[in-house]
């Protein structure tokens, strides 16, 4: 959200002033954003007890005491992290305007693998495993914001204190709160799925915790890496006043959006159960819970185009000073979302909410677009649909291929740790092959896109 408010400001600056009064602007706005971000960490790690209360009240009501205590003491390690990647989105805002992409789009990875690693290594040396999830946080926001460091000073564009005040920190201040709201309806969304969930059976929030993570690595090197370019873009285009090349930044983005997502969509529904097996479903991780977990990366999954849609639409507002478009419809989009929860959860348990959740994005996107449209900013091209048709028919060969070919769960359930590894590793791939060369046979190449 950070960036989705600071990219503009940026690159409004670049295009009209100096190299200097673009580091002055870079270090009045991190200095504030240093000091901001401090004071609500430190707050906030004293206080998380009342913090869990507030989202998570079911833990506190719930007959096993040690589920509240035990949330408390993972918030005071992982809410750090909001300082780090906070700090990394202004590092990579940075890069952004200067053309500079490649490292902040890899730079969600990181957290992802240092998740993961620290769940199948790390938790075998903790009195309490699930806490190797909490250091895994904090130990990928240390290396994702060390990471940009080398970049920025390569750019010469390092950060530092300033005293004083700047005209761009107030300009900041009135478009970063639409921006967070605007851009951020996914994540709240999840947050109200995790809230709903601690009233759950038990397990609901880590059934849901552990799909996500999946769902959010394809969002990550697709959905936010595709946002994050166009925004810096489409700041520059429009501040230019370059209409032509503001569009055309949009179709590209979609276009690649939809090549990449598509696969990565039919890939988490049907591939669930061995991923969520093969990754997590190792000592007190049982098959049962793996099962859980597959049923709602299903539904997560099915809503992965949607989520990735809403990354790239709603940078377009933005990139154009308008913050209250993506606030209206990220507003409908929320309570949508809990309005679905409630019908949703009592019927269908967990997986009703990462369904309902699905729906809300699609909702989310659908609005968007219906506002880019009706302002006359945008509106889907014919070789965009025509795209859409010969996308739609690769995937459907491709899940034909993972129907007939994949291993089954027992495979799965019943082999090692490197054996899945193995058949889960072919499958993709043999998939991704098979999808792009379909693509190629039907006549699309990236260069033409």
């Amino acid at each position: 959200a950070f960036s989705q408010a600071f990219v503009p400001i940026l690159a409004e600056v670049k295009a009209n002033h100096d190299e200097e009064e673009v580091q002055n602007v870079i270090n009045h706005i991190g200095t504030k954003f240093l000091t901001i971000l401090i004071i609500i960490t430190v707050i906030t790690v004293i206080v998380a007890p009342l913090v869990v209360f507030m989202f998570a009240w079911g833990f506190y009501f719930d007959t096993d005491s040690t589920k509240f205590d035990l949330a408390s003491s993972m918030l005071r390690i992982t809410f750090p992290y909001l300082l780090l990647i906070s700090l990394t989105a202004f590092a990579g805002s940075i890069l952004n305007t200067y053309d500079k992409f490649a490292v902040p789009a890899f730079t969600p990875v990181l957290l992802n693998v240092s998740m993961i690693l620290s769940a199948v290594y790390l938790s075998q040396h903790l009195e309490t495993p699930i806490m190797a999830l909490a250091w895994g946080v904090l130990i990928g926001g240390v290396i994702q914001l060390l990471f940009q460091i080398p970049f920025l000073i390569k750019i010469r564009k390092l950060p530092r204190l300033v005293k004083g005040d700047h005209p761009s920190v107030g300009v900041l201040k009135k478009r970063m709160l639409p921006a967070l709201f605007g851009v951020s309806v996914s994540q709240i969304n999840l947050l109200i799925d995790t809230m709903i969930a601690t009233v759950l059976v038990s397990g609901s929030v880590s059934w849901l915790y552990y799909s996500d993570r999946l769902l959010e690595l394809p969002l990550a090197l697709i959905g936010i890496a595709l946002a994050t370019v166009a925004l810096a873009k489409l700041s520059k285009h429009f501040s230019n006043k370059d209409e032509k090349k503001f569009t055309r930044t949009i179709n590209y983005a979609l276009k690649i959006g939809l090549l990449l997502g598509a696969p990565a969509c039919a890939g988490l529904v049907l591939l669930a159960e061995p991923l969520i097996i093969t990754l997590f479903q190792y000592d007190k991780f049982d098959a049962f819970a793996a099962h859980m977990s597959a049923l709602s990366l299903i539904a997560y999954g099915s809503g992965l185009l949607a989520f990735i849609v809403v990354k790239i639409l709603a940078p377009v507002f933005l990139s154009r000073g308008d913050t209250r478009t993506p606030v209206k419809v990220g507003v409908i989009a929320m309570v949508s979302n809990v309005f679905l929860n409630i019908i949703f959860a009592y019927y269908f348990a967990h997986v009703g909410l990462a369904v309902a959740t699905s729906i809300s994005a699609v909702i989310n996107a659908s609005l968007l677009y219906y506002y880019l449209k009706n302002q006359s900013i945008y509106q889907f091209s014919n070789d965009l649909v025509k795209l859409f048709l010969k996308v739609l028919l690769a995937s459907f060969i491709m899940v034909i291929f993972i129907l007939n070919f994949s291993n089954d769960i027992n495979f799965y359930l019943e082999n090692g740790v490197w054996q899945r590894i193995t058949s889960v590793a072919i499958t993709i791939i043999a998939s991704a092959v098979l999808y792009f060369a379909c693509l190629r046979l039907l006549g699309i190449r990236m260069k033409q896109l």
